[in-house]
């Protein structure tokens, strides 16, 4: 091997070195600034019932025409998710499979009841094409009011008791969850967790 040949591929492994270092000092970096940057939660927005306060109570009927408590002690023990849609809200479509696989992936403490309003003939294709036949879709003014939902999606967390626990607009699954995460925490949102100083730092 001549002294050329040795001399570049010396340089080629040096070189590979630097690289590899390179790469790990940037991994490092990504995971230092996963643990500073804070998770995003719902945004919380003013109107309806406030967390701590107790849901409005309501008898209403669902698409198949079964009677649907919502509000009060649930008397199966299980918390309720209220997530409001509109057949016109495309980011209520997009999150319509992370309502689905969430009510399923909970289902031991957790029913998911799906809410709108309006005529019934306008979300027929919309209830057939995502399947929301097969759980509780409730159309209803009333409980669209009570909460005071101006825009959309929007979501409310209630406990076992009928005790509003979390709230606010949702546009990811992350953002479903922290509702989740701010009732386990014990408090309104998850951006006053980490103001409390728990969880990650903010960057």
């Amino acid at each position: 091997m001549t002294p050329a040949l040795l001399v570049s591929n010396a340089l080629l492994w040096v070189l590979v070195l630097v690289l590899a270092g390179v790469v790990l000092a940037l991994l490092r970096q990504i995971g230092v600034l996963h643990e500073r940057i804070a998770p995003a939660g719902a945004l919380a927005v003013r109107g309806g019932p406030k967390v701590g306060e107790g849901a409005p109570e309501m008898v209403l009927e669902d698409w198949s025409g079964r009677p649907l408590r919502v509000g009060g002690v649930a008397e199966d023990g299980l918390c309720t998710l209220l997530f409001f849609t509109s057949p016109t809200c495309p980011v209520c479509k997009t999150l319509l499979p992370v309502v689905a696989s969430v009510a399923e992936a909970e289902r031991s403490w957790l029913r998911v009841v799906v809410a709108s309003d309006g005529p019934r003939a306008e979300h027929e294709t919309f209830v057939t094409r995502h399947g929301l036949e097969r759980g509780s879709y409730v159309l209803s003014a009333p409980l669209g009011l009570a909460y005071q939902v101006a825009r959309l999606p929007y979501a409310v967390l209630v406990d076992e008791k009928g005790i509003v626990r979390a709230s606010g607009l949702v546009n990811s699954r992350e953002h479903l969850e922290s509702l989740f995460e701010a009732k386990e925490r014990g408090v309104a949102t998850v951006q006053e967790y980490l103001g409390r100083g728990g969880g990650r730092r903010v960057a």
